[in-house]
Parts: C-alpha cells; structure tokens; sequence
C-alpha cells in the first residue's frame, strides 16, 4: 500500500492501514536484509519518520497514543544508529569530493574518507550486540502494531477533515518557526530543525496526494529539494562536530584547513539554496493552507 490515505475510504482505517504496512515493511527489512544490515537498519529507520509524522498529522487528539508510540519508534530509531550514522559521515566526504575546487581538497578528502571508513568499521566490529537490537527493534514494530490496532479515528469526513487542517497548520507553524530561526541565527541545529519541518511537510504531502494531485506534486517537488539541501548542510554540520571532537581522526596542517575550508564553503552555499527553497514553499500563512486542506479533503470525500 502506498504511503498516502485515500480520502474515498473510511479515514480510520485509512489511517491504520498505512501505519501498519510501513511497520511491516521495516520488519521485511530487518529480517531480510537484502542488502546487508546496515542497508535495512536505513530502510526501517525511514519507515519509522514516516509513521511518526502520520501521528503528528493524524492523531492530535489522542496525546496518550501519539506521546508513547513516538516515543517508542524513536527509541528504536536510536539503538540502531550508530553505524548508519558513521556510514552517513563517508557519504558526506564523498558528496564534498564532488564539490572540491582543487587538487589539495581532493586528497584531503579522499584521505578523510580513509579514515572515516576505518573508524566505521571499527565500530562495527565492536557493535557486537547488533543482532540483539534489530531483534529488540522487530519486537517494537509488532508492538506498534498492536497499539495502533487499538486506537480510534474519526469516521465522519468533516470531523476527519478538521483533525488534518489542525495537524497541517501544526506542521506548518514548525515550518514557519524554523525558517525565522534561520534568518536570526546561524547555528546548525535551526537548520537542522528546518530540514525536520521540511521532511514532515513532504510527508503530509504524500499522505494527502489524492486530495489534489497536481498541486501536491509539485508541492513536494519542492519540499524534496528543500530536504535534500538540508540534508546534505546537516550532514556536514555533524562532520564538522566530529572533526572538532576527535582532533586526531583526520591530523592537523594544511591538509585538515582544506577540509574545514571545503566544510564551511559548502554548507554556507547549501544554506542560502535551502532559504530561498523554503520562503516560496512555505509562502502561505498556515491558516490559509489549513482552510484550503479541510476544504479539498471534504470536497474528495464526499464525491
């Protein structure tokens, strides 16, 4: 089932049925593991935002139900982290090396690469209780499941459609909030809270395709180019912190000044794109486009 609720179907079940395949789905891949664990620890972890971000949408109502299961997912998230998160850095450097203006960047990039796919499978090697957690995670999963099977949505249309303006407008007031933080400051964790409101902007649209499907294809265009900027800006943040943290991973000279050099050129280059990206996406005031969700979502419901 795609991940989208179909607003000529009962909105409750709707509800449940996509929450319950994207769980399923991170259970196939933690069991599978077609591509290797680290492979279907990334696969189950995207599956876990997109099932958070349908409750924040869909589940304002029920604050005891939406407090625990957010928890839960992101608990589970957060065992299975570390060496995704060490792959994430590699992936990084390589995005950089595409980017470098000269030849010094490039060995100091490609050096940095050595050094990080050294670290990170070192720390595999000493994550020997990983088996453990994918199985601790699979467990989560059939939990949710089972929670969510118990939880009740509005059957009404109009009701159904008031609950997602209410979560929309939520979501977009973070959106809002986030970027006017970007304007006033320029620590990485306002930019990683833009990419957040983004990446749950994208899902809502997602969710809500059917209601109007041109428009909300181009609207998640948009809000995908926003999230990848972003992503690329955050995930060099957290290379930078980790340069900064362990001062003997890459060495010190003039190699390490064209790598932070090549950091922070970048990242100020992602910034401005993602501003600009995100001042048109989130133009509209968070009531308008909350009265405009309640009245498509109706229109398609009660066709």
């Amino acid at each position: 089932m795609p991940y989208r609720i179909r607003p000529d179907h009962p909105f409750g079940e709707e509800v449940v049925a996509v929450a319950s395949e994207q769980l399923r789905r991170a259970i196939s891949a933690l069991e599978d593991q077609p591509e290797g664990v680290h492979e279907a620890i990334h696969e189950a972890r995207k599956k876990f935002k997109r099932v958070r971000s349908l409750y924040r949408l869909v589940a304002l109502d029920q604050r005891q139900f939406r407090a625990a299961e957010n928890a839960r997912l992101r608990d589970t998230a957060r065992t299975l982290s570390i060496v995704r998160d060490a792959t994430a850095l590699i992936e990084t450097v390589a995005y950089l090396e595409s980017h470098a203006l000269n030849d010094e960047e490039k060995d100091a990039l490609s050096h940095a690469r050595a050094a990080l796919t050294e670290r990170r499978d070192a720390r595999a090697l000493a994550e020997t209780d990983l088996p453990e957690k994918v199985s601790g995670a699979i467990s989560a999963c059939r939990e949710a499941i089972t929670s969510l099977e118990k939880a009740t949505f509005p059957s009404s249309p109009r009701k159904a459609a008031k609950l997602l303006a209410k979560g929309w407008r939520k979501g977009l007031d973070r959106a809002r909030a986030s970027l006017d933080d970007c304007h006033r400051s320029v620590h990485e964790e306002v930019f990683h809270e833009l990419r957040k409101a983004g990446q749950a902007y994208w899902m809502n649209l997602s969710l809500l395709r059917d209601i109007w499907p041109s428009a909300m294809r181009a609207k998640r265009a948009e809000a995908k180019a926003l999230v990848d900027t972003l992503g690329h800006e955050h995930d060099l943040a957290l290379l930078a912190d980790l340069l900064d943290r362990e001062t003997g991973l890459i060495g010190g000279g003039e190699e390490f000044s064209h790598l932070l050099g090549a950091i922070i050129r970048q990242q100020q280059e992602l910034r401005r794109d993602a501003l600009a990206i995100a001042e048109h996406l989130f133009g509209d005031t968070p009531a308008r486009e909350g009265m405009i969700i309640e009245a498509l979502w109706i229109a398609a419901a009660t066709e």
